[in-house]
């Protein structure tokens, strides 16, 4: 198989406000758009997201509305630091403040209108031996 692209579609009533929500808070461009259905990209070969309304009738089976639970999207910046004062000034609804986690990212969080969990994330260094207990043999131990 040769994939000439791969994103999640999530299915919501509020479309538009998640169209407006990437656009704002992430700088995403529409791709394509119609009346039931948003694809937002930064541009270029990166990485897609797109939404759809539950009642259009080209909606493939199991196109129930996405429940806002077991999914997360992470976003990696260079400065998560200001990155989080930007969201904070424009007023986003950040949930999560920004802090420093010891496995190694400086991070926020914020609900996207879709109940989509959303991770800013800066790389930062781990405390020292915090994988150790996590990392698997070449065995796959």
């Amino acid at each position: 198989m040769h994939l000439q692209s791969f994103y999640p579609i999530l299915v919501t009533p509020d479309m538009t406000e998640c169209r407006e929500f990437y656009r704002r808070w992430f700088g995403l461009r529409v791709v394509f758009q119609a009346s039931w259905f948003v694809l937002l990209g930064p541009g270029g070969d990166a990485a897609t997201i797109a939404f759809m309304t539950p009642d259009h009738p080209s909606a493939p089976p199991g196109r129930e509305s996405f429940s806002g639970t077991g999914m997360c999207l992470e976003f990696q910046v260079a400065d998560g630091r200001a990155e989080f004062d930007r969201f904070v000034r424009d007023g986003a609804p950040i949930v999560l403040s920004l802090r420093d986690e010891p496995f190694g990212q400086r991070r926020f969080g914020l609900f996207d209108p879709a109940g989509v969990w959303i991770d800013v994330v800066e790389q930062i260094e781990p405390q020292p031996g915090w994988w150790d207990q996590y990392m698997v043999d070449e065995g796959g131990t």
